[in-house]
């Protein structure tokens, strides 16, 4: 009977010691500063690699050292702790800032003076590429947004693509992290695989150029991979990827659109948050492509730019990477890694055949 009239007592005083009907206390919401601190210590080992191996792009090393950092015993329980809200902040608003900079990489007179043939040649390798990942991925069943995003990867700008369209989506924060992992891990592999094919293809260096900026993911993975056969190949592989990432802003207001018509009910009322038509950060990438056309930006400030870009998006790749579960990868990885390797062969062999027919 004590037992039986102290439980009644305390569900009279509300079950945990407060008086009937108070407002419980606020919850703490997870403090941003230790993970973005993590990001930017990410950055700083990032750019350091890249110093010390200058083939192995900057954004590349931030991946790869958060999937480290991830699984390593002494900092995988603060990451998944105290680091988690900083560390997700860095992956998604990090990365907004960076695809607006990176913008101001691309000009319209850039992309016409390349030709219109080059311009159909890129459109349809992105086209080919998107489409055939994106039906492949689905086909061998990999889970939620995986295939769209390793096709968005794949098709446009490799991890930022994937930010940026995983943005409208609302995708799970562990399929944007194997998406971004695996398109870093393919156009890494290119690096060292394309100069290899460079003269058995019987490409010369503008060719090799134009077919590296066609059908590598990043733009530093292009770079790097280019500028073995010097300045010629560099400045069109270049030119043909910014033209590649030119199809973002399309691209992500086409996901918008398909977003919002599925959430949409027959009746005309919502089933959930509809994203934007254009998300903000697309609108400020498209503002930059316009002040850049201009040519009324200083040398010195696209230089600035340049290096905040990176600077950012490898802060926000560094917390996509901690974000990486190798044991869940594993378990779909025969598929995963059919899909990667399947993405490379067309996007490989579309570029190439359409290099061939606009040079």
């Amino acid at each position: 009977m004590a037992l039986i009239s102290s439980r009644v007592r305390d569900h009279a005083v509300g079950g945990d010691g407060g008086a009937p009907g108070a407002p419980k206390p606020p919850r703490k919401v997870p403090a941003p500063l230790p993970g973005l601190a993590m990001a930017a210590v990410g950055v700083v080992l990032a750019w350091a690699v890249h110093l010390l191996v200058p083939a192995v792009p900057m954004l590349t090393a931030a991946v790869v050292l958060g999937i480290a950092a991830a699984h390593t015993p002494g900092l995988r329980a603060r990451i998944r702790g105290t680091g988690r809200a900083g560390l997700t902040m860095a992956g998604k608003r990090l990365m907004r800032i960076g695809i607006v900079l990176l913008g101001l990489k691309l000009s319209l007179h850039d992309v016409l003076g390349l030709g219109w043939a080059t311009v159909v040649m890129v459109l349809a390798v992105v086209a080919a590429t998107f489409g055939g990942t994106l039906w492949l991925g689905r086909k061998l069943g990999l889970r939620g947004d995986q295939p769209l995003l390793i096709a968005t990867g794949y098709s446009i700008c490799g991890a930022s693509a994937i930010g940026a369209v995983s943005e409208v989506t609302g995708s799970d924060e562990e399929d944007v992290a194997t998406s971004v992992a695996l398109v870093t891990l393919c156009g890494t592999l290119a690096i060292a695989v394309l100069p290899l094919l460079h003269h058995p293809l019987g490409l010369d260096d503008a060719q090799f150029g134009r077919w590296v900026g066609a059908g590598v993911h990043d733009v530093g993975q292009v770079v790097a991979t280019a500028q073995t056969a010097g300045p010629d190949a560099l400045t069109g592989a270049v030119l043909v990827k910014l033209m590649r990432v030119a199809m973002l802003a399309p691209l992500v207001a086409a996901v918008a659109m398909s977003v919002r018509a599925r959430r949409a009910t027959p009746a005309g009322t919502s089933t959930g948050k509809r994203p934007a038509l254009i998300p903000l950060f697309v609108l400020g990438f498209l503002a930059m492509v316009a002040v850049r056309s201009t040519g009324l930006v200083p040398g010195g400030v696209l230089d600035i730019a340049q290096h905040a870009q990176e600077l950012l998006l490898a802060a926000a790749l560094f917390g996509l990477g901690s974000a990486v579960h190798l044991p869940s990868l594993v378990r779909t990885g025969g598929r995963v890694a059919a899909l990667g390797l399947s993405s490379w062969v067309v996007i490989a062999g579309a570029s190439y055949v359409g290099v061939l027919l606009t040079t």
